[in-house]
C-alpha cells in the first residue's frame, strides 16, 4: 500500500490532509519563515533552512518567497526568483539554468477534485510536474499550471496564464496564453 506521499510523487490521486505531508508542509513553513524575515545579509542567496529542502545550484530567490514542501523543487545554475514568487511544489518543479522570474510568479503542480465532497472533505489533489526549460523567463506575474513544460529560451509576458506546453522559442502572454509573432 502507498503512502499518500508516494501516490503524490507517482501522479496519482492522494489526501493532502495526510500527517506525513503536513509535517512536511510545517517544515517549509519555517523555513520560508526564516527566508523572508532574516536580514539580505544574513540571509544571502537563500537562507539556510531553506537551502536544506531546495535542490538549487548557484541560484537566488528574493524574498518574499512561498511553497508548499521546498524538496520538490530543482532550481539550476545562476537561476533567479524575484520577490513574491510562489511554488506550489505537489509535484517536482525543474527550473533549468539561467531562467529568471520576474516578480511575483506563482507556479501550481496540484489540481484539486472536482467533486466538492472528496475535494474539501476528503482533501483530494493530483499533482503534475512542472518543468522550464534553459535560459526561459517568465515575465512579472505570470502563472503556470500543472503539468505545463516551457520549452528552453522561451519567454513568457507579464500576467500570463500558461495553461499549455510552450515550445522553445516561443513568446506567449494573454490568459490563456497565447504565442505571438515575433517582429524581429
Amino acid at each position: 500500500m502507498k503512502t499518500e506521499r508516494q501516490k503524490m510523487a507517482a501522479g496519482e490521486w492522494y489526501t493532502c490532509l495526510d500527517e506525513e505531508l503536513e509535517a512536511l508542509r510545517v517544515a517549509a513553513r519555517s523555513a520560508v519563515h526564516q527566508h523572508n524575515t532574516l536580514p539580505p545579509e544574513d540571509r544571502g542567496t537563500i537562507a539556510p533552512k531553506l537551502r536544506q529542502i531546495i535542490q538549487a545550484k548557484n541560484a537566488i530567490i528574493e524574498a518574499p518567497f512561498h511553497c508548499s514542501y521546498g524538496v520538490n523543487i530543482k532550481l539550476g545554475d545562476q537561476v533567479y526568483l524575484n520577490a513574491g514568487c510562489i511554488i506550489l511544489d505537489s509535484a517536482t518543479v525543474t527550473i533549468s539554468d539561467q531562467c529568471q522570474l520576474g516578480p511575483n510568479v506563482q507556479i501550481y503542480c496540484a489540481e484539486h477534485h472536482q467533486d466538492p465532497i472528496k475535494r474539501n472533505d476528503e482533501g483530494l489533489e493530483i499533482a503534475h510536474p512542472v518543468y522550464i526549460g534553459k535560459r526561459a523567463w517568465i515575465g512579472g506575474g505570470a502563472i503556470i499550471l500543472a503539468g505545463v513544460t516551457i520549452g528552453e529560451g522561451a519567454v513568457i509576458g507579464a500576467g500570463s496564464v500558461v495553461t499549455k506546453d510552450v515550445a522553445p522559442g516561443a513568446v506567449v502572454v494573454g490568459n490563456p496564453a497565447r504565442p505571438i509573432l515575433r517582429t524581429e
